[in-house]
């Protein structure tokens, strides 16, 4: 999903952000929405959140700017715990940046309010070959209206990180990793992997006598969050391999599975690895991200996304290996696939030029840059040599991440209108379930929840 990594949770952290945004996009609905104008010429403001990617950005600025003398980009910053309330507050404000970098989870209700323009026309004009992004990327920036609202910029998947000599000297090896199974009855070879990883304080492994599960050295697994409502980091390989889904539609859907014994089988289990001392509490996120917690040697092992390839792999003093992620039930790997995009803010008085700019990012020219930088994964397919060949220099082997594009294994990710009820919402419940305060079953009162906003 493309979200930076945090000492909190990251969805909590998103969560608590749109707890205060209901009320203030509600104000944009109230107020109205200045229509801007279509200036072709001046300064296009530009924001996004992740500071990794400030340089390319900043590069493909200037490369743009050659081509364009009469148009200035302004690149503005901010922290992921900061963006989407600055985003909210400048919306109300109508001091909108004229392009922003977008998520999936955030633009349909941005779209629903008119707060961001539809680029149908400027595509077609333009003749952009929406087949060149990689399969999956494109769609994921369709709204519940059929329109368009960004071209896909990089794409992402997950896989799972892990201590190459944590592993070595469990008597593990690379194979091992690459040929995990799972299934929510008893875990298969995954949990059998992720018990025999986690030490005790007196050096006892999760599947030797003796082990003491309230005295944990090192974690086989490591924990992100409770997932919300899309887990894509935490849960989401798992329940997908099931034959479970999210929603009545892949995108934009208005009846919710979290009901399903299939997703609260899977959570339990889950859940159960905790009970089990193989994976650490729901509080134990609050001291320290997934990253610094494998370079502590807390983790041995942990599920991120492929936009923390450069971060994990340049932790110092920790040889960190990839894999992809088990197979489930269904007999195939699962992994969820995102994009992010760059939208054009309806009060934007350069919308002319902002389309200008917009349209670069999704272009080869910018996004051959991106690759080069070895950051994330651009969206253009004739990129993805470049980005491999940049990713590879971290030594981590990320076919773990690419082979599940090519063998068609992802799914995408469910983006949702009243995203800002659904996403707190189901932060609560899921929290709850994970720190132990509600069962499981206790989400199928939660689904109601939100199949009573589409009624």
């Amino acid at each position: 999903m493309n979200l930076p990594a945090r000492s909190l949770g990251r969805r909590s952290v998103l969560a608590g952000a749109l707890a205060g945004a209901g009320a203030l996009l509600a104000g944009c609905g109230s107020y109205g929405v200045d229509p801007g104008a279509d200036g072709e010429t001046g300064t296009v403001v530009y924001w996004l959140w992740e500071s990794a990617q400030l340089p390319a950005y900043q590069q493909c600025a200037l490369d743009f700017q050659k081509l364009n003398p009469d148009i200035e980009i302004k690149i503005e910053q901010f922290g992921w715990d900061d963006y989407w309330n600055k985003l909210f507050t400048s919306f109300v404000g109508n001091s909108a940046p004229d392009v922003f970098a977008n998520h999936t989870a955030r633009y349909g209700e941005f779209a629903q309010r008119g707060l961001i323009v539809p680029i149908d026309e400027q595509v077609a004009a333009a003749g952009i070959d929406l087949d060149a992004y990689v399969a999956g990327t494109a769609d994921l920036w369709v709204g519940s209206d059929g329109k368009r609202y960004g071209l896909p910029k990089d794409f992402d998947a997950v896989g799972l990180y892990y201590n190459e000599d944590m592993v070595a000297d469990a008597g593990l090896s690379r194979d091992d990793l690459w040929n995990l199974d799972w299934n929510p009855d008893d875990g298969g070879s995954y949990e059998k992997v992720i018990a025999r990883l986690t030490i005790d304080r007196n050096g006892k492994r999760g599947d030797e006598p003796g082990f003491d599960k309230g005295k944990i050295a090192t974690y086989g697994l490591g924990l992100n969050s409770s997932g919300g409502y899309v887990g894509q980091t935490e849960w989401s390989y798992l329940v997908m391999t099931t034959g479970w889904t999210y929603m009545d539609k892949k995108a934009w859907g208005t009846k919710f599975y979290y009901d399903d014994p299939r997703f609260q089988q899977t959570v339990s289990w889950w859940r159960g690895l905790i009970d089990k001392g193989f994976m650490p509490p729901l509080s134990f996120t609050e001291g320290g991200s997934q990253d610094q917690q494998m370079q502590a040697g807390r983790y041995a092992m942990c599920s991120e996304g492929s936009w923390t390839a450069n971060t994990y792999s340049t932790l110092k003093g920790v040889k960190i290996g990839l894999a992809p992620t088990p197979v489930g039930p269904v007999g195939h790997r699962a992994c969820m696939q995102n994009s992010l995009a760059d939208s054009i803010s309806t009060s934007s008085q350069v919308k002319g030029a902002a389309w200008k700019w917009a349209a670069y990012l999704g272009s080869e020219a910018a996004q051959s840059v991106v690759a080069e930088a070895g950051v994330v994964m651009p969206a253009l397919k004739s990129t993805n040599a470049a980005s491999k060949t940049s990713l590879g220099k971290t030594g981590l082997d990320v076919s773990a991440y690419t082979d599940q594009i090519d063998q068609h294994t992802t799914f995408p990710y469910p983006a949702v209108l009243q995203s800002t009820e659904i996403t707190t919402t189901m932060q609560s419940a899921m929290d709850n379930v994970m720190a132990f305060n509600a069962e499981p079953s206790s989400l199928t009162a939660t689904n109601r929840k939100l199949d009573a906003l589409f009624t």
